[in-house]
């Protein structure tokens, strides 16, 4: 009574030689044709397809098994100024391009496995965040004052504050570091633009005592502007700019870390 056994399935004959090689633990750069021939040629005889494609292919590969078998078994001559090729050296190229591929396709396999678990969410935006308008239209605000004009009169306040300094007393005694808080000077900026109504921009930098509270003010005047407590004019390109103060906006707390 026969016993039907079940052979493993292969892609083609290189993926059954590299079965054969991983199995029997062989040196894939040293390997023993005789063995692997008689292994592969038991296995093609048992195979049980009738697919005469799928049949060539692993006919093709016996034959050239039997090619590198012969030619090993063949006496060799010696030649001392040319080496002799190994007849396997075309072979082993080939196994170890197969294996390149085999095992990229399984590393690509379990990405797709990895890519199919996982869930991406439609991009989406909450409603009170998509209707959201800026109540004060900085640029609006802005459109009359360049950039240029600001810092030329930030840069001619910061001369005269260092023309005041008398480069004699100046060293005399210890200087403490001033401390100028963000939020006061906007207070003070708003209460000083609410009794004014209308003021100069350069006549309010040059009132301040410090280098500091000059920078600490500019700033506070740029955030006022930002929530439209203040207005900003300028006639023309070389003239003074203005300050007005905003009646009617809604009394923000302004919370803000000090600047030392």
């Amino acid at each position: 009574m026969s016993i039907s056994v079940k052979l493993e399935a292969f892609d083609g004959p290189l993926d059954l030689l590299l079965h054969l090689i991983e199995k029997n633990k062989i040196d894939i750069f040293d390997i023993p044709i005789v063995e692997i021939t008689e292994q592969y040629m038991e296995y093609v005889e048992q195979m049980e397809t009738k697919d005469m494609d799928i049949m060539s292919d692993f006919l093709v590969m016996s034959a050239t098994l039997l090619r590198i078998k012969s030619k090993m078994l063949l006496p060799t001559q010696a030649n001392d100024e040319q080496e002799e090729e190994d007849p396997r050296a075309e072979l082993v190229e080939r196994l170890l391009e197969y294996k390149m591929y085999k095992y990229a396709s399984y590393e690509l396999k379990d990405r797709q496995m990895d890519a199919s678990r996982i869930l991406y969410k439609d991009a989406s935006i909450p409603e009170e965040i998509a209707d959201y308008r800026e109540e004060v239209d900085v640029g609006l605000l802005l459109s009359e004052v360049t950039l240029s004009r600001l810092q030329g009169i930030f840069h001619d306040i910061m001369k005269k504050q260092v023309d005041k300094i008398d480069p004699i007393r100046s060293k005399f005694g210890q200087i403490q570091q001033e401390k100028v808080s963000l939020a006061d000077r906007m207070i003070y900026i708003e209460e000083y633009a609410m009794l004014h109504q209308q003021f100069n921009f350069r006549r309010l930098l040059e009132e301040q005592p410090g280098k500091l509270t000059v920078i600490v003010t500019f700033l506070g005047i740029l955030e006022l502007m930002k929530v439209g407590r203040l207005k900003i004019v300028q006639e023309n390109i070389f003239d003074d700019i203005w300050i007005t103060y905003v009646p009617g906006v809604k009394e923000t707390e302004y919370v803000v870390s000090s600047a030392d």
